[in-house]
């Protein structure tokens, strides 16, 4: 079994940054890929970024250039920074782990405001 608790969100101004944090607890036996998920109200989730246990990571498009995801293994956790925020970028963003994603393992989610 599997915990991710999130942390991080809040509200920010357009043009700022937030960094996002997902601590995993557990066993790891599996998980290999690690990823940042959101969802707008009315809106389908949508995958953010992920990234593999070697630090191989990938972006949607939306976000290439102002996010960026990272791993610390040391510590089980996985990071978002968040830079040129926009209003669009306002949602719930979640963690997720797995074997390939989405995995079967999320956490309860993070709420990001981009507003002024």
């Amino acid at each position: 079994q599997v915990q991710l608790v999130e942390s991080g969100g809040g509200l920010v101004q357009p043009g700022g940054s937030l960094k996002l944090s997902c601590a995993a607890s557990g066993s790891f036996f599996s998980i290999n890929l690690m990823g940042w998920y959101r969802q707008s109200p009315g809106k389908e989730r949508e995958v953010v970024a992920a990234i593999t246990g070697g630090g191989i990571a990938n972006y949607a498009d939306s976000v290439k250039g102002r996010f960026t995801i990272s791993r610390d293994n040391a510590k089980n956790t996985v990071y978002l920074q968040m830079n040129s925020l926009k209003p669009e970028d306002t949602a719930v963003y979640y963690c997720n782990a797995g074997l390939i994603l989405p995995g079967p393992h999320w956490g309860q989610g993070t709420r990001v405001t981009v507003s002024s």
